[in-house]
């Protein structure tokens, strides 16, 4: 009983002293009140400091980060240095000093003393608390990152002097800027030690297609073929030639489709082209790029000897004279024709175009997997032919006689194509490739029959209505023949003046 009165003794003894010791202290006015021993902000000790002298060097301490160098990571190297004042670096919790000078400040005196008394033995640390502009963080990222964006440039073949070269590729790189801002600013205010620092940005690599070795492997001729044009006028030629330049040095990945519109399209003068004469609604008539059609149908044979895919592929209106029936492939920008193939093969494709004495050449360079004993070839069936009628006349009376505009005749087809293989010389596949239909036309004059002479009249129409253009001809010819001459005076006869 004793021993317990001693102990409760010497607690209200220092209970007392303590009392004493806080309430004998001067009072201070509350604004020199200052922050008790032992409490900080970050590394920065605020004892003894009141509110503003706080918050003065909490300022000071993060303005002195503004010059602090942060890398940003781009890829391969590729790095942009800035500040973090560039970053639009901010002090955010500043009621930390408001809350430092409030501790040994509230409660009663033994709460109070309990404090003051833990702070000698561990300290009261507050964290600063950083935040980041955004809007600063966007422009940096546009302006000085993002310009290193690129689109990947695959591996490539150039063929030169009858020999390939290989153009390496290049990685494509694209920033993905909000992703990089949500990086930046969660590494900024929960994981930064506040000194130099490096932080990687969201950018997707995109690698090249292709490879050396790969290309390395193209380099058989898998389908070849030649057509001629030279019955074509200059314009005609010229657009052929246009359009196998457009096409020559086209390299197809495996997988990869090949539209021939795309890549001769549009049909402009801009684009290389002449007027010449096409097929449309079953007549020839001029527009640009007539003659495009001998490209696409030259690379059709051509693809098909390489046996590739082909995903699409529509004959003509009516027949062609450079290849036999149903071996045509026709494009036609109004009706939605294309001539389109695949790359179905494990290696890469490339396609050589070339003119050679009015001759289109289309080779198709791969890797030869096939059988050295396997041959391709195609043969065409003409399953039905329609000879057309009789001729087909057409009055206009707004022309006058002599006018006259022919189209000839098409006789009409039907056809199969079909792809034969042979293994050592014997056949062991029969395969059709596709069907084709031609139009049937007849031929046709369009014949002026305006004139004041009603003799005249009656001829030309008795010519319309007999339905020969030849008719047709003979009688424009002779109405429209000069009349003959007057007859030379004889020897001796005086002129008549």
């Amino acid at each position: 009983m004793e021993k317990s009165r001693k102990i409760a003794g010497r607690f209200y003894f220092v209970l007392a002293c303590a009392c004493f010791w806080l309430f004998a202290m001067p009072v201070q006015a509350e604004d020199q009140q200052t922050i008790k021993p032992g409490i900080f902000a970050g590394e920065i000790d605020l004892s003894g400091m009141t509110g503003e002298q706080a918050e003065t060097a909490v300022e000071e301490y993060v303005d002195s980060l503004r010059d602090t160098q942060i890398i940003l990571l781009y890829a391969d190297d590729i790095e942009v240095t800035v500040t973090a004042g560039d970053l639009g670096i901010a002090w955010v919790n500043r009621e930390i000093v408001t809350e430092a000078l409030e501790i040994g400040t509230c409660g009663n005196v033994i709460e109070r003393y309990k404090i003051l008394k833990d702070l000698e033995h561990e300290n009261k640390i507050y964290r600063i608390d950083l935040s980041f502009d955004i809007s600063k963080m966007n422009t940096i990222l546009t302006e000085k990152c993002s310009v290193f964006d690129q689109e990947a440039v695959d591996f490539d073949l150039v063929r030169e002097n009858e020999e390939f070269r290989i153009v390496e590729g290049q990685k494509g790189y694209s920033l993905d800027v909000e992703i990089s801002i949500d990086w930046i600013y969660e590494y900024l205010t929960r994981d930064w030690d506040r000194g130099d620092c490096s932080i990687a940005l969201c950018v997707t690599v995109q690698e090249p297609k292709g490879s050396m070795e790969e290309l390395a492997q193209v380099k058989d001729v898998l389908g070849s073929f030649t057509t001629s044009f030279k019955s074509s006028n200059q314009s005609r030629s010229a657009n052929v030639e246009n359009g196998c330049a457009l096409i020559n040095g086209t390299l197809l990945y495996p997988g990869e489709e090949f539209s021939t519109y795309e890549a001769v399209s549009p049909f402009s003068e801009s684009n290389g082209y002449y007027m010449a004469g096409s097929y449309i609604n079953g007549k020839v008539v001029d527009s640009l790029g007539g003659g495009i059609c001998q490209v696409s149908t030259t690379l059709y044979n051509a693809v098909l000897r390489a046996e590739l895919e082909v995903t699409e592929r529509h004959n003509h209106s009516m027949v062609v004279s450079y290849v036999p029936r149903s071996a045509d492939a026709a494009i036609a920008e109004s009706s939605g024709k294309d001539f389109c193939f695949r790359n179905d093969l494990e290696y890469p494709v490339y396609i050589e175009g070339y003119i050679d004495k009015k001759q289109i050449t289309f080779n198709i360079y791969g890797k030869e997997t096939r059988d050295p004993g396997r041959e391709v070839i195609f043969e065409s069936e003409e399953l039905e032919v329609n000879v057309p009628p009789a001729d087909q006349i057409y009055a206009d009376a707004t022309k006058p006689i002599g006018y006259i505009v022919t189209e000839g005749a098409h006789i009409g087809y039907k056809a199969k194509l079909w792809k034969i293989v042979k293994e050592d010389g014997k056949e062991v596949s029969r395969t059709q490739v596709n069907s084709s239909s031609y139009k049937m036309v007849p031929r046709s004059a369009t014949v002026g029959t305006a004139t004041d002479n009603p003799a005249a009249y009656e001829q030309i129409m008795a010519a319309v209505n007999s339905g020969s253009v030849d008719q047709v001809k003979a009688v424009i010819a002779a109405l429209t023949a000069p009349p003959p001459a007057p007859p030379a005076p004889e020897a001796g006869e005086a002129a008549v003046q």
